[in-house]
Order: structure tokens, then C-alpha cells, then sequence
């Protein structure tokens, strides 16, 4: 018989990493979240790479700053404004400054590292790992995952900036401590990126959410390549549905691990009223295009108080977990304000889609 919600248990130690236990990169800035990060084990620790999100420190000769990275300069700046321009709003939303030309991210985000023997007890480093650094990336980067491929470490990321909108890009690593930028591998609108850990019939494979702009749709599609720079042949495969958990978006979280059932995917979808829960979707060994189950009802949803409150509530979202111990161990971005940890048993995912 078939199970349709199976037991996710949240740790009780949650939130596992907040704001505050991490310090920020400069003296003039403050750590406002941190969640989204890629999971992996490397040299027998745990390893998050988070997202980590910073404001400027205001004062009360520039009340409203923005942190932003000036391509001309080769650093990040800081932005004023002035708060007595009535064309300046900053109170329509927490995460923009808004001008009549352009809208201006109130945060930047770099990518920190955090280690852990157990999993749930981690220490995390005192500077980023990788900060924004080029035109695509003037208003930070976010949400990275991590796939290990051959030995070397494959972490796509978003960059976002006001001149090339919202690309997905390509870094590599061997050892956590030296980052080589690889380039844009997705054009605007794309994001939510999962590469595939292994080549399938001799060619790697990337689930990916491009936006339309024409029609709305934000759906999740599968493309191929021969190199991981150069992708092609792109297929939608998954969509919204209707008057389902996941009507509103849709896109891939977690990088796809290999089941004896097949490729197993955990991806977020929100409703139309921007509520995130965590589902499933099984695709086929030899062609993942195929999608044999899908969740019905969330996997996750947001219940605990961290992730119905926070920066942006009712959100639960990750970007990798570990599948290890029979067991799927889930590292989340809870109301994208900080990290938090779940588990549930593989066996019982497996048994609740359809």
C-alpha cells in the first residue's frame, strides 16, 4: 500500500546556523540571512556552501544604503539614497530599494563555507569563499549547488544584476579553497539548475527553470551537453498543476541521486501565494526526461515557527542534501533566514509517488 506523506523529522536543534553566527565579510556590514546552500561530503566533514545575504550599515547621514558590485571599480561599493526623495520606496518590499529606472537589491550575497564531522554541529569560516566579481554578478550570487563529478567539484550558481538579468554560471573546485569561474551556462530567465552527478548515455544532464515572460510559465525542463559548458536539446518535463501544492512555480532543488528505483529528484514548488513546500519527482536511469512518480502532497511544508517567520515566510527551500544511511538529509533555506535540517526515510519517498 502506498504511503502518501512520509515521516519527515526535523532536527530539534533547528535552526542549526542564524544570521548571527556568522560574521560579516566587512566592518560596514551586517548579516541579514543565511540559508540556500549547496550539500556535499568532501575529506569526511559535511560541507555547506551557503548563501550568505549582507546589508549596508546605515547611519543617520545615509539612512538607505545598497551594497552592489561596480564592474568599472572591480569591487563592491556602496549605493546612497536619499530618504527624503519621494521617488525612492522602500517600504513596498523589504528586499528592493525602488527608483523610477531601476530596482535595486537591498542585499548583496557571497557564498560561505560552514564544516561539520556530525551534521548537525558546524564551524563555519570567518570570509567568504566566493563574492561577486564581474557585470552578471553586480547584485550578488545565490542559491549554489554542488555536483561531484571525476573528482572535481561542478557548483552552478544564479547571478543577478540589472544589466543581464538573472543568468546561471559554472565554478569548479577541487578543494574548497581555489574557485575557477567557468561563465555563464544559462541565459535570462534561468535559474534552479541540478547537474546531473554522472553522464547518462554520454552526455551530461541539467534540470533547469527558464521564466517566460510572454506567458508566466515557470516549469521545470531538462537539457543536455557534451562538456557542462554548452548546453542543448532542452525538453519541458515537469509542469504546474493546477489546484496541486505546486500551481504557482516550480523548479529543481536538490542535485538528482542515483536509487535503485531510479534518478530521484527533491524540487520546491510554491503555491499561487508564494508558499514553498519540498516535493519529489523519480526520473529514468537511462533517460531522465521520463518521469515515472511524482509527489502529491508536499514533502515538506512550512509548520515550524523558523520557517513560517523570518526574512520571507512560509518558505521552505533547499539546495542539497545528502542521500546516505537509507535516508534522504535535507539542509534547508527556512523563510529565507536561516538553515535548518530534516530527514526521511528514501524507502518511504520512493513509496509515496505516483
Amino acid at each position: 500500500m502506498k504511503i502518501t506523506r512520509p515521516n519527515v523529522r526535523r532536527h530539534p536543534k533547528n535552526p542549526l546556523i542564524r544570521p548571527k553566527d556568522v560574521q560579516p565579510s566587512r566592518p560596514d556590514f551586517q548579516v541579514v540571512c543565511v540559508f540556500n546552500c549547496g550539500v556535499i561530503r568532501h575529506q569526511n566533514e559535511v560541507l555547506l556552501l551557503m548563501r550568505v545575504a549582507e546589508i549596508a550599515k546605515s547611519d543617520a547621514q545615509n539612512p538607505i544604503q545598497v551594497p552592489l558590485f561596480d564592474p568599472k571599480q572591480g569591487k563592491i561599493i556602496i549605493k546612497n539614497f536619499d530618504p527624503k526623495d519621494p521617488t525612492v520606496d522602500t517600504k513596498s518590499d523589504s528586499r528592493y530599494v525602488l527608483t523610477p529606472t531601476r530596482r535595486y537589491l537591498s542585499s548583496i550575497s557571497h557564498f560561505r563555507i560552514a564544516r561539520s564531522k556530525d551534521g548537525i554541529q558546524f564551524t563555519i569560516d570567518p570570509t567568504p569563499c566566493m563574492v561577486a566579481d564581474n557585470v552578471y554578478e553586480m547584485y550578488g550570487i545565490e542559491d549554489p549547488r554542488i555536483t561531484l563529478i571525476d573528482g572535481t567539484y561542478y557548483i552552478n550558481y544564479s547571478a543577478i544584476s540589472p544589466e543581464t538579468g538573472v543568468t546561471t554560471c559554472l565554478a569548479s573546485t577541487k578543494d574548497f579553497k581555489t574557485f575557477q569561474r567557468h561563465g555563464v551556462i544559462f541565459t535570462p530567465d534561468n535559474k534552479d539548475i541540478s547537474i546531473f552527478p554522472a553522464k547518462i548515455g554520454g552526455k551530461y544532464y541539467a534540470l533547469n527553470r527558464p521564466a517566460s515572460a510572454e506567458y508566466g510559465f515557470r516549469d521545470i525542463w531538462m537539457s543536455q551537453s557534451p562538456d557542462l559548458l554548452h548546453w542543448g536539446r532542452h525538453e519541458s518535463i515537469m509542469q504546474c498543476r493546477p489546484g496541486f501544492w505546486d500551481d504557482g512555480r516550480i523548479g529543481s532543488s536538490s542535485v538528482p541521486c542515483l536509487t535503485d528505483a531510479g534518478w530521484l529528484e527533491v524540487y520546491h514548488g510554491s503555491s499561487k501565494g508564494n508558499r514553498y513546500c519540498l516535493g519529489a519527482s523519480l526520473h529514468d536511469k537511462t533517460d531522465p526526461t521520463k518521469v515515472l512518480g511524482r509527489s502529491k502532497e508536499p514533502l515538506m511544508e512550512p509548520e515550524a515557527d523558523y520557517e513560517l517567520h523570518g526574512f520571507f515566510g512560509n518558505v521552505i527551500f533547499n539546495c542539497g542534501l545528502l542521500c546516505e544511511d537509507g535516508l534522504l538529509k535535507i539542509y534547508y533555506g527556512a523563510a529565507d533566514e536561516v538553515i535548518a535540517y530534516a530527514e526521511v526515510s528514501l524507502a518511504e519517498v520512493l513509496d509515496s509517488l505516483a
